[in-house]
């Protein structure tokens, strides 16, 4: 879990409202189906663009990812990339923070976005009529350029974050995904968590310096959608990008290093919930398993009630009322991880279920009923990931910055059909080792139901 400063997400009225009851209006067009087409060149600054033409509704959205995440945190601030994402619209050229989100709701625009490890992303919602368009997209190029980050204003998010971040660490499920991440990336920075001595480490000047350096041009993909032409879109991403220091990419963070050794790590908390999570690193989002994982997994944990982990753990045996299990890529190896809550004398139990499922699994594989059902699920759910503009353009973001082929989302529906059993078997028994997976449990102290809690302390893997 990241510890984020502050929201991204700015609302906006007036013309915008307009624009969705033209939304509404146009319900009945629909949107097609099929993969969109992407078309790819490269800005005179050195910016990735990614467009796709979408004539449908008279909106364009647009994102612009920087390689930012809270993986390039100097050692001592975590929290710098989060603080200096949150505060891009505090304040920029000579618009203080309410300026900007009044000349934002005057324009019927919206400015988004947010953070991971990875990247860095802001988005604009316009209209896509000449004058609205154009003076949101240069309202959006002053606050990328041009940023103030205002002492006043830093003084106030840190005070707010530490105390959010105080409130947070008495919560269970969030020392369980602090203590995960620490441990499935020690000496790695997708590890690396904000703490109170990091947050106050962080001065204005160090999210002037981070900004310098990491959002510029060369470090930029920017990614389109709406109606407008190839011509349109290029004086777009001109425009984004022109004053923005050229600079030079990001080094790609060093991949993890996988534990050797399975490792047990309990946190105490009055909670009668026990939180539980199990794995390690995962896959990266060009990773050459990334589909015999993917529908592998549906089978495993992710495909909610039909999923082996939610027959074994809460169907049979009422362990939990929510199991699931996740692949995350990232860059490099994202996190693979089991996650549950239990009653904190049942969680030896309940642990010791998850594991004998998952070996079985991994030893076994699914079965080719449990493989059909996973592999029709995933396709039949894809175009409704591609039924709006928003949509397309989180997928057209993610191929941009990561780099993936621009048929990937043609190829997607295509590689999930032709994922085989011994693919899948394959896949987890090279990927997933149960000899050096991490378990985490947080919490379940307050549980004085039957049975001490020390009859359910599970065994060190």
């Amino acid at each position: 879990m990241r510890f984020s400063a502050i929201p991204f997400t700015r609302h906006s009225r007036c013309l915008f409202a307009q624009a969705m009851a033209l939304a509404a209006l146009a319900s009945g067009i629909g949107f097609a189906q099929a993969a969109p087409r992407i078309e790819q060149w490269t800005a005179p600054a050195g910016a990735k663009v990614l467009f796709v033409a979408s004539h449908e509704l008279p909106m364009v959205d647009i994102q612009i990812d920087f390689a930012a995440g809270s993986a390039f945190d100097p050692a001592g601030k975590s929290g710098l990339a989060s603080f200096t994402r949150a505060l891009l619209e505090s304040g920029a050229g000579k618009l203080d923070e309410q300026a900007i989100s009044e000349r934002a709701a005057d324009l019927g625009t919206i400015f988004g976005g947010g953070m991971d490890d990875d990247r860095a992303s802001f988005s604009i919602r316009a209209l896509s009529a000449a004058q609205e368009r154009d003076e949101s997209v240069a309202l959006a190029a002053t606050i990328l350029a041009r940023p103030q980050f205002p002492a006043e204003v830093l003084e106030r998010e840190r005070v707010r974050s530490l105390a959010h971040l105080r409130e947070a660490l008495t919560k269970p499920a969030v020392l369980a995904a602090r203590a995960f991440s620490a441990a499935i990336y020690a000496g790695h920075p997708y590890g690396v968590e904000s703490d109170e001595k990091s947050l106050s480490a962080i001065a204005r000047d160090d999210l002037v310096a981070f900004h310098a350096k990491h959002y510029n041009a060369q470090n930029a993909s920017i990614a389109i959608v709406g109606d407008l032409d190839r011509a349109t879109a290029e004086k777009i991403a001109i425009a984004l990008t022109q004053n923005l220091p050229v600079g030079t990419k990001a080094e790609t963070p060093p991949a993890p290093r996988p534990p050797q050794d399975a490792l047990l790590t309990r946190i105490a908390n009055p909670s009668a919930q026990s939180h539980i999570l199990v794995g390690q690193p995962g896959m990266s989002r060009d990773d050459p398993d990334y589909f015999p994982l993917l529908v592998g997994n549906h089978v495993l944990g992710g495909g909610g009630f039909t999923s082996r982990l939610m027959k074994e753990v809460r169907e049979k045996r009422g362990f939990a009322y929510d199991i699931h299990s996740y692949f995350e890529p990232r860059r490099v190896a994202g996190p693979f991880s089991i996650g549950l809550q239990t009653r904190g004398t049942q969680g030896a139990s309940a642990l010791e279920v998850v594991r004998a499922t998952l070996n079985a699994f991994i030893a076994e594989g699914p079965s080719e009923k449990e493989l059909r059902a996973a592999r029709d699920n995933i396709s039949s759910g894809f175009g409704l990931r591609l039924d709006s503009n928003s949509k397309i353009l989180g997928y057209v973001a993610m191929i941009g910055f990561y780099g993936l082929p621009l048929d990937w989302l043609d190829r997607y529906p295509r590689a999930v059909a032709a994922v085989t059993r011994e693919a899948v078997r394959d896949a987890f028994a090279r990927r997933v080792r149960p000899g050096s997976l991490i378990t985490v449990i947080a919490g379940g102290d307050g549980d004085k139901g039957e049975g001490a809690a020390s009859k359910g302390e599970p065994a060190k893997p």
